[in-house]
């Protein structure tokens, strides 16, 4: 017996594609985040996971480092840029369903900036003089000085505008605005987001997505072959990179980032508060053989803490090329002889790969080093909050962040006062053509004086499904932002 389809029937037939679009995603990452509360950690895996779906703040980045509205519609600016007003969407909810409006923006910032703030970037607020209510959708932040770069500023993920009620909850059990809903997290394997039915914006196409956690370059492959996951945006296995270009089922997607990867070195203890000893080090180390050896082939040199991509970029690489023999003869002049450092690396494969590569540069001038591979929750405490280390690698992958080399407290301890200066004069500079003298003779300055070991610009190397569409090639910032992904019909 033949069934012949009835006319309802060919409609729903019809139909089933349509209604089985596919609206979830499994999106891979290296690093899990050790909490989900952008304001209160220096980890760039928190971002990746919520700034832009979670939470939001008053402007945004776009995919190519344009400063957008965000929760702010537009925004005025006084003559002498020390007056922002910033106009508020109207009709924005938390995710519990709370209003947001300017209390929660002058909380948010207040927060930020108060003495005992445990944000990452306190600096970014320090030049806020006072936070005023002007109406519900009115805030107007007064600054101590003039800042051109304010907007760029509410853009990172330390500033995202959180809730007084919800806040406390923040690094479990998210609560921002933002067009996916924190689902839960299943620590040591994922975080769930759902889509937001009340998001203030355009709708997300995707229901719902997954983040994996897969620190291991060699599972993270197994992952993408075997379809369970669907994307790794910063994919930790480079040297399959070709693999995937090869088969049709995959998109490769090569692009730049903001992230200078630095051999950072304690400028506060001995032997590294010798300026010779940095540069015997920085001469010992030869860029082009750390990006074939960990990242095969993908990755940029540079010579300070600079992106190459920036247009104020100055390329200074010739002051600390690889010459052994320059960095011997320094380390004579320094009296140091059989110096032994400690090298701490963080799970990344650019870090422990690069790491081995490194060690034997510096052996091959007569400095050994002992290398202790940490957890990433290990490496936070103990080198970056605690400052307990002589030689590490990471990658600095905030935006424009060579004001880091400003602050006392930052892990490397350089804060040179002159350094401290042009940061300074920056900060209450407009005049473009004056901010690009600034910055690169702050390029210079730490170049010259060998801060860090400045490796390489990292390379964006994404794999996806060839389905999908609306992940970012560059990274102005370190998200992942979904809500313009979707899968392609």
């Amino acid at each position: 017996m033949r069934l012949v389809p009835t006319a309802a029937l060919w409609l729903a037939l019809a139909a089933g594609p349509a209604l089985a679009a596919q609206d979830t995603l499994t999106l891979g990452m290296v690093l899990e985040p050790p909490n989900l509360d952008p304001t209160a950690g220096a980890a760039a895996a928190i971002d990746e996971v919520v700034h832009g779906n979670i939470f939001e703040g008053l402007t945004r980045f776009a995919p190519d480092g344009a400063i957008l509205p965000g929760l702010a519609e537009r925004w005025e600016v006084n003559e002498d840029a020390t007056i922002y007003t910033f106009f508020l969407r109207d009709g924005v909810q938390f995710h519990d369903g709370s209003t947001m409006d300017a209390e929660d923006v002058r909380f948010s910032l207040d927060r930020a900036r108060a003495e005992d703030s445990t944000n990452a970037q306190k600096a970014l607020f320090a030049g806020i003089e006072a936070v005023e209510v002007v109406d519900l959708l009115t805030v107007r932040v007064r600054l101590a000085a003039s800042d051109g770069n304010f907007t760029f500023a509410m853009a990172w993920g330390d500033a995202v505008i959180v809730a007084p009620e919800s806040v406390g909850q923040a690094a479990t059990a998210p609560v921002g605005t933002g067009p996916f809903r924190f689902e839960r997290w299943v620590q040591g394997d994922r975080v769930e987001i759902t889509r937001n039915p009340d998001y203030w914006g355009e709708p997300p196409a995707l229901a719902r997505a997954t983040f994996r956690f897969i620190p291991d370059p060699s599972a993270a492959f197994a992952a993408m072959m075997a379809g369970d996951v669907d994307a790794f945006p910063n994919f930790p296995a480079p040297e399959t990179l070709a693999q995937f270009e090869a088969d049709p089922r995959f998109s490769v997607i090569l692009g730049t980032t903001e992230g200078e990867t630095i051999l950072a070195m304690n400028n506060r203890a001995a032997p590294l508060d010798d300026v010779r000893v940095r540069a015997a080090i920085a001469h010992a180390i030869n860029r082009q053989d750390i990006i074939d050896g960990a990242m095969f082939g993908y990755g940029t040199p540079i010579g300070t803490h600079f992106a190459p991509h920036h247009p104020d970029y100055v390329d200074l690489i010739e002051l600390s090329a690889h010459d052994p023999a320059r960095a011997r003869a320094l380390l004579e002049e320094a009296g140091q002889s059989g110096l032994k450092l400690r090298l701490a690396l963080p799970p990344p494969a650019y870090a422990r790969r690069g790491g081995e590569i490194v060690a034997a540069q510096l052996r091959a001038v007569g400095i050994e080093t002992e290398i202790t591979n940490l957890e990433w929750a290990q490496w936070l405490e103990q080198v970056f909050r605690g400052g307990d280390f002589d030689l590490t690698i990471i990658s600095h992958t905030e935006p424009m962040d060579i004001g880091i080399y400003a602050r006392p407290d930052y892990y490397f301890g350089y804060a040179r006062p002159e350094f401290v200066a042009l940061m300074d004069r920056l900060t209450g500079t407009t005049d473009p053509a004056d901010r690009t003298r600034i910055l690169q003779d702050a390029q210079r300055m730490i170049a010259e004086d060998h801060v860090n070991g400045f490796l390489f610009q990292l390379a964006k190397t994404g794999v996806a499904n060839a389905r999908i569409e609306g992940l970012w090639k560059n990274a102005p910032t370190p998200i992942n932002d979904l809500s313009a992904v979707r899968w392609a019909d």
